[in-house]
């Protein structure tokens, strides 16, 4: 059955963050996802509000940019949540928006070599593994989680080029698509990322769209396993789509 969920947006300020995930808590809405656009709000730290604040939702990072974040930090933070909310955490990484990435000094000159070595360290390290990489951009000697999540959550990779969408498939459980508004992207990304892999999609919605349920429909015929509605930029309070779903 394909999961449904939400974006709290991160044009909204953090103070409104409780009140969104309570609400979300409170429905029948499966997931609950965070996004770490730059300059906004930090995604490790949202997420580990909006589990503090809830009981059951899942909590979806979507996504850690990839430059910003040495592999064993990104893993240890992860791990951590993971451990302390079971289950109920799920963590897509990125290769993150090169112009933002280019103001902070971290833009990689090959963007996806570096989130290949990144998602396949962070992927061994919390799988428990000691890892050693002497790749391009990653440098790791015989590093290991102390505190490995068993299991460990779902790690996706963002995209939506072909490429990436294939990388994905190689290096995590999964792939998150970003701005679906054509069921042919859920598509071809499951025949690239294969049966096995777990496909979520990003699709925006207004708050006073028609057949919600519909659409959901027709995303999960084309392949998603999750699908997760935000709404517009100018209206980014993912609360009234609750009503719809």
């Amino acid at each position: 059955m394909t999961a449904t969920g939400v974006v709290f947006r991160p044009q909204s300020p953090p103070e409104e963050l409780r009140a969104v995930v309570e609400a979300v808590d409170a429905s029948d809405v499966d997931e609950l996802w965070l996004w770490e656009d730059c300059f906004l709000e930090g995604g490790l730290t949202t997420a580990a509000a909006a589990l503090a604040w809830s009981s059951r939702v899942r909590v979806g990072i979507g996504l850690l940019p990839v430059p910003l974040r040495n592999p064993a930090l990104a893993a240890m933070e992860i791990a951590t949540l993971a451990r302390l909310f079971p289950g109920r955490l799920v963590v897509a990484l990125g290769h993150g928006v090169q112009a933002w990435m280019g103001q902070v000094g971290a833009r990689a000159e090959s963007p996806v070599t570096l989130l290949h070595e990144h998602t396949l360290a962070v992927r061994d390290l919390l799988r428990g593994e000691t890892v050693s990489v002497s790749g391009r951009y990653v440098q790791l000697d015989a590093v290991a989680l102390d505190w490995p999540p068993a299991p460990p959550p779902r790690l996706l990779v963002g995209a939506r080029g072909p490429r990436t969408v294939s990388l994905a498939g190689e290096v995590s459980d999964g792939v998150l698509l970003d701005s679906v508004t054509d069921p042919d992207v859920v598509r071809r990304a499951r025949a690239a990322v294969g049966p096995r892999a777990h496909v979520a999609a990003y699709t925006e919605v207004a708050p006073d769209a028609g057949d919600v349920r519909g659409w959901i429909g027709e995303l999960a015929a084309a392949g998603a396993d999750t699908v997760v509605l935000q709404a517009p930029g100018d209206a980014p309070d993912p609360r009234p789509l609750l009503t719809l779903l």
